[in-house]
C-alpha cells in the first residue's frame, strides 16, 4: 500500500512537472512574441518618422501625410497595448495631434531638386519609400483604394520629375562644358522616359518640348563641328599634296 502511494506520488509529480514545464514554456513563448511585436512596433515607428523627416523637402500631399501619421500613431497604439508607458501615451496624443493637423494643410511644396548626387539619391529613395509604405497601408485595409491609385500616382509622376530633371542637369552641364555628345546621352534618355508615360500632362508636354529643342541645337553644334572638321583635314591633305608636288630646290 505504501509502495503503491509512493509510485502514485512520483507520477503526480512527473505530471505536474511536466504541466509546470508547458506553462513555463508556454509563458516564454508568449513573451518573446511580445518582445518582437514591440520590436516590430518601434521599428515601423521609426522607419515612418524616418520618412516623415524626409518629406518635410518634397511636394508630398496632405493625405499622404495624414496616412504616415497616422500610420505612426496604429504603430504607438499596439505598443502601449504590449508596454504601457507614460512616454508612449503622450507621443500617442501627439501623433493624434499631428494627423488633425494634416487636415488643415492646403497645399504640398513645390517640388526643388537636391544640389547634389548624394541628396538626390536620399529623394528617391524615400519616394521608393513612400510607394511602399503606401501599398503597405493599402493592403492592411488602412487606405481606400481610390486614395491608393491618386496618391501613388502623384508619387510615380515625382519620382519621374526626379529622373527627368536629374538628367536635364547633367545634360546642361555637359554643354556647358562642350561635352555635346554627353549631353545628348543625357537628353534622350529624359525624352524617353517622358514620352513612355501613357498619359501626358503639361510639364511632361513642355519639358519634352525644351529637351527637344536642345537636341536639334546639339545636331546642329555637331553638324558644323563636323563640316569644320572635314574642312580642315582637305587643308591639311592639300598642304600635303602641294609640299609633294612642289619643285624641287636646287642645292
Amino acid at each position: 500500500m505504501v509502495f503503491t502511494t509512493i509510485i502514485i506520488l512520483i507520477v503526480v509529480l512527473i505530471i505536474a512537472a511536466i504541466f509546470i514545464n508547458a506553462f513555463q514554456q508556454h509563458r516564454a513563448k508568449l513573451e518573446a512574441e511580445r518582445r518582437a511585436e514591440v520590436a516590430k512596433q518601434r521599428a515601423v515607428i521609426d522607419e515612418t518618422e524616418n520618412v516623415i523627416l524626409a518629406c518635410n523637402t518634397m511636394p508630398i500631399s496632405p493625405k499622404m501625410m495624414q496616412i504616415l501619421h497616422t500610420r505612426v500613431l496604429n504603430a504607438l497604439k499596439v505598443l502601449n497595448e504590449l508596454n504601457p508607458s507614460t512616454e508612449v501615451g503622450q507621443r500617442i496624443k501627439d501623433a493624434e495631434q499631428r494627423t488633425q493637423e494634416d487636415d488643415a494643410i492646403s497645399s504640398p511644396a513645390d517640388f526643388a531638386l537636391p544640389e547634389n548626387d548624394k541628396l538626390i539619391i536620399q529623394y528617391i529613395q524615400a519616394v521608393k519609400k513612400l510607394r511602399i509604405l503606401l501599398r503597405s497601408e493599402h493592403s492592411k485595409g488602412k487606405v481606400d483604394t481610390k486614395t491608393f491609385i491618386e496618391e501613388d500616382k502623384q508619387l510615380e509622376k515625382l519620382q519621374l520629375k526626379v529622373n527627368v530633371e536629374t538628367l536635364t542637369r547633367r545634360g546642361r552641364a555637359a554643354m556647358q562644358s562642350n561635352m555635346l555628345g554627353s549631353a545628348r546621352q543625357y537628353f534622350e534618355k529624359a525624352v524617353a522616359a517622358l514620352e513612355n508615360q501613357t498619359q501626358q500632362d503639361e510639364y511632361i508636354v513642355t519639358r519634352i518640348a525644351t529637351l527637344k529643342e536642345w537636341l536639334q541645337d546639339i545636331q546642329s553644334n555637331l553638324k558644323n563641328a563636323n563640316a569644320q572638321d572635314r574642312a580642315r583635314k582637305k587643308e591639311e591633305e592639300r598642304d600635303e599634296l602641294d609640299e609633294l608636288f612642289a619643285p624641287k630646290k636646287k642645292w
